[in-house]
């Protein structure tokens, strides 16, 4: 082979790898699955966008995370697990009109469910599960019996909306905080990837 011929191949065997296609700088698999998983999350100030990252983190990285305000299309997904931060008591608004006009492509694929929540920075207990997962995230996605969690949240003040930022910088004592753990996202991701490998 000439040098010149060489060359040429070498070049256009490197651009093609400089132009990946479409799918392939979208979709991040470590390790492959037979199945495409999604977490979709609702958040106000990403505390559940790094709680979805780190669910799908405990499950080797297979599931897509999207957030609710892309309005993604979930319905080519064969598991999904939903999570929302919790704001006075509710999840936003955007999740729960997703989840209502969506019903149908996410009708029995909801493999898990967490809530984020400040709490105090008191650990959550029976009252939270009951008012983040089963009143609201179990009924509007219609599952039920999925592994699920409520995980303390935080505040960054940086990351608020400067209304929201004020009211909460207005209650006594009130500060930044962080009481998210990656590993208990992540433990979570490995208990719903567990349960549904062994239906």
């Amino acid at each position: 082979m000439k040098k010149r011929d060489f060359l040429k191949a070498g070049l256009i065997g490197l651009g093609a790898f400089m132009v990946p296609g479409k799918s392939a700088a979208l979709e991040f698999y470590p390790r492959p699955s037979g199945k495409k998983w999604a977490v979709l999350f609702a958040t106000w100030c990403g505390s559940s966008r790094d709680a979805g990252i780190w669910v799908s983190e405990g499950m080797g990285g297979i599931a897509n995370v999207f957030d609710v305000r892309e309005n993604p299309d979930l319905s080519g997904y064969d598991h999904i697990v939903v999570g929302s931060s919790i704001r006075s008591n509710l999840i936003p608004g955007s999740l729960k009109e997703y989840l209502e006009k969506n019903r149908r492509s996410i009708n029995g694929k909801v493999r898990g469910l967490y809530a984020v929540c400040g709490n105090m920075m008191q650990p959550p207990g029976r009252e939270q599960y009951a008012a983040f997962i089963d009143d609201q995230l179990a009924v509007l996605t219609g599952a039920s019996a999925v592994p699920s969690k409520v995980f303390l949240g935080r505040i960054t003040w940086g990351l608020m909306d400067p209304d929201v930022r004020e009211r909460m910088q207005a209650i006594p004592n009130m500060r930044e905080y962080d009481n998210l753990k990656r590993t208990e996202c992540m433990a979570l991701g490995r208990e719903i990837l567990e349960a549904t490998n062994s239906v």
